[in-house]
């Protein structure tokens, strides 16, 4: 049984998906959800689940005391669901192919820094999009660049509000993300 550690910044819709998911699964567990943010949601959806959760901070993580924590526990994947930060190189070079992002939209359109939730449907609805989608893809250096794993997309209408495009895109990860991060540990 492959060990997962999620990272999360926000409200942990996908991190908690992720987790009930793999409350039924023998490819893997969630051994800890790992976030930047004391106030995010993540914290209480995963204490529901009885999954521990490590609040550290952006020099936590760019120090190596983050990657401490992740050895320690003996993790074998890295999920990011909803996790703001740049990830850094130390904890990348530690963990080659082992670390998974999902990105709601299809890249290389809408990546790099500051594209995330609402920037990106914003930006789609803007630009009169023909369709949106997810990307989940394996993380390196450089934001949403790293190699690409799996892509869904789904239609827009030309009256799309970035509201609505939120709801498609989550409705997309909400069923693609957990089955992609199961592929790949059986894999």
């Amino acid at each position: 049984m492959k060990k997962i550690v999620v990272f999360a910044s926000g409200s942990g819709t996908n991190a908690e998906n992720i987790i009930q998911y793999f409350t039924q699964k023998e490819s893997g567990t969630v051994l800890a959800v790992f976030t930047n943010n004391k106030n995010a949601g993540v914290i209480e959806k995963a204490k529901k689940y009885g999954v521990p959760t490590q609040i550290f901070s952006k020099e936590d993580l760019n120090e190596g005391k983050v990657l401490q924590n992740i050895n320690s526990i003996g993790a074998d994947w890295i999920i990011l669901a909803g996790f703001l930060l740049k990830f850094p190189e130390n904890i990348i070079k530690a963990f080659p192919d082992k670390i998974i992002n999902i990105h709601p939209a299809l890249l290389p359109k809408y990546g790099g820094k500051g594209m995330y939730g609402m920037n990106i449907h914003r930006a789609i609805v803007q630009n009169k999009e023909k369709e949106t989608g997810i990307t989940i893809h394996f993380v390196n250096e450089n934001y949403d660049e790293g190699a690409i794993i799996f892509q869904k997309a789904v239609a827009l209408n030309p009256d799309e509000t970035a509201e609505n495009v939120a709801v498609k895109i989550h409705e997309l990860e909400q069923e693609y993300f957990p089955q992609v991060i199961e592929s790949l540990l059986e894999s």
